[in-house]
């Protein structure tokens, strides 16, 4: 299957101007994808060999975890939510650079003294990131009952909002 790596953004600068960082975004955001895929692809031949040996290793890794909803709570207020049942807040790390939001769990060891019969609730360690466009601002976040709420909103500049220019005589 052959996946296209490259955007052609030429017909966007012949109209716009300043928007060469979406691009660069967009290109980033593709290689992360493709890294994520293959990734995912190695995962399933090794689960696929596992079968045919005697022994089952599970070796898959959920691309989708933890799960989580973005949403647009307003006309410049969006939240991401994250599910993440059994980790507490000393074990969450949020990290907020110039264009990018990113989210780690690490759970800690515990001594575990029986035998797990059936383990179907991930706990794994995770790393999430969101790409964040421009002027878009983490204003806090919030865990109740297992989901973090992250609040975050687009706050424009003065200098770059609308404004009428007065045709001079």
């Amino acid at each position: 299957m052959t996946t296209t790596t490259t955007f052609d953004f030429a017909p966007l600068y012949r109209h716009a101007v300043g928007f060469d960082r979406f691009a660069n975004m967009a290109q980033k955001i593709v290689k992360q994808q493709l890294a994520t895929q293959r990734m995912s692809d190695v995962c399933k031949a090794k689960k696929s060999m596992a079968k045919n040996t005697a022994s089952a290793v599970n070796t898959q890794v959920d691309t989708n975890y933890p799960r989580y909803n973005i949403t647009h709570v307003g006309e410049l207020d969006y939240q991401i939510t994250l599910a993440l049942a059994g980790f507490s807040l000393e074990e969450i790390d949020i990290t907020v650079t110039a264009d990018e939001l990113v989210i780690t769990g690490k759970k800690q060891p515990v001594d575990v003294t029986s035998t797990w019969l059936h383990q179907g609730i991930n706990q794994a360690d995770f790393s999430r990131k969101f790409a964040l466009a421009e002027h878009v601002q983490v204003l806090g976040a919030e865990m109740v009952q297992g989901l973090l709420t992250i609040n975050l909103q687009r706050q424009v500049p003065a200098a770059l909002q609308p404004r009428k220019v007065t045709i001079g005589a």
